[in-house]
């Protein structure tokens, strides 16, 4: 996606967020994009470059500005009314909704509708048409039940501590990261973050999010008695732990293939995923009932599994997307 002079962005995930001119989004999310898009007050240079890491598809300009707008106070534009509501998916993710002449469109972006302590709940809207992401819509991806995940979680970082080995919990920096903080807090398990996620965590607390006590991984210092929470991306064995004992898993909804443990290479897969399962997505549609489904960011076959069931459903590809808006 091309950075432009004016833009929405639903959430702070890399491949969803760019530094446009002008990013419209919600005040938590607009935190979470200025830490991920850098410190205004670096050098142009250096903000640059910076970004340019961040998003390697195309350099973002180099000055962003905000315009914030909270949950469900919608605004006019072009004859449209515009409104910004939960997403579930992250802190600050936002689904957008725009009425007209021509009726109600949502845009879901990445969304959940399950349990989250660390971000603000889904709403469904009622609409005419929607546009909704299908990252897991094929009938296996059907998520336990999020107390069994959390008991899983918990019993494997307690017991590797007993066998004197360090629990490493690969999750993203944003979102799922915060949220293994809050399932493993809850257990007293002391925790040690990547600084990627550290920072992140930072911004929750500032958003007003409440996290458990943490300590930011210092190689010299981390001594494998904490749990530690590490970016995906950066999946060597941290330095500090290469000569001992470590218990890797990763958290997400994949887990639900049976071949995550190999595909990432870990002793265990957890899914915890900030995505909607099968379930929710067609849970979604039925409390949405909307007229027109549009689909993206997912399996296509999901659209015959709709119209089957006797829904209007088409799968839109990328260049299609920016055709209708």
């Amino acid at each position: 996606m091309r950075a432009r002079s004016r833009c929405y962005v639903s959430h702070g995930h890399s491949d969803h967020a760019r530094a446009h001119d002008v990013v419209v989004t919600t005040p938590h999310n607009a935190a979470v994009c200025r830490k991920r898009f850098g410190p205004s007050t670096s050098s142009g240079k250096a903000r640059k470059k910076a970004q340019t890491a961040l998003f390697k598809h195309a350099p973002p300009p180099v000055d962003v500005a905000f315009e914030e707008h909270d949950y469900n106070e919608p605004w006019e534009e072009g004859g449209h009314r515009l409104t910004l509501f939960s997403a579930g998916h992250v802190l600050g993710s936002a689904q957008l909704l725009i009425e007209g002449d021509a009726g109600r469109f949502v845009y879901t972006g990445d969304f959940k509708l399950g349990r989250a302590y660390t971000c603000e709940p889904a709403e469904v809207k009622p609409c005419d048409t929607v546009l909704m992401e299908c990252t897991y819509g094929r009938p296996q991806y059907v998520f336990p039940s999020r107390d069994e995940v959390e008991e899983q979680m918990i019993e494997f970082a307690l017991r590797a501590l007993e066998d004197g080995a360090a629990p490493i919990f690969y999750a993203y920096s944003l979102g799922k990261a915060q949220e293994a903080m809050a399932i493993l807090g809850k257990a007293n398990i002391p925790l040690t973050l990547h600084g990627a996620v550290e920072g992140i965590a930072q911004v929750y607390t500032q958003c007003g999010v409440r996290l458990p006590a943490w300590e930011k991984y210092d190689a010299t210092t981390y001594d494998g008695t904490r749990a530690l929470i590490w970016p995906p991306a950066g999946k060597a064995t941290p330095l500090a732990v290469r000569d001992k004992p470590v218990r890797t898993a990763v958290l997400t909804g994949w887990a639900m293939g049976g071949s995550a443990r190999y595909q990432y290479g870990v002793d265990a897969a957890f899914a915890l995923s900030d995505h909607a399962d099968f379930p929710a997505l067609l849970a979604y549609i039925e409390r949405a009932q909307p007229r027109k489904v549009l689909l993206t960011h997912g399996w296509k076959d999901f659209v015959w599994r709709l119209r089957r069931m006797g829904i209007d459903a088409t799968y839109l590809e990328a260049n299609e997307q920016l055709a209708l808006f």
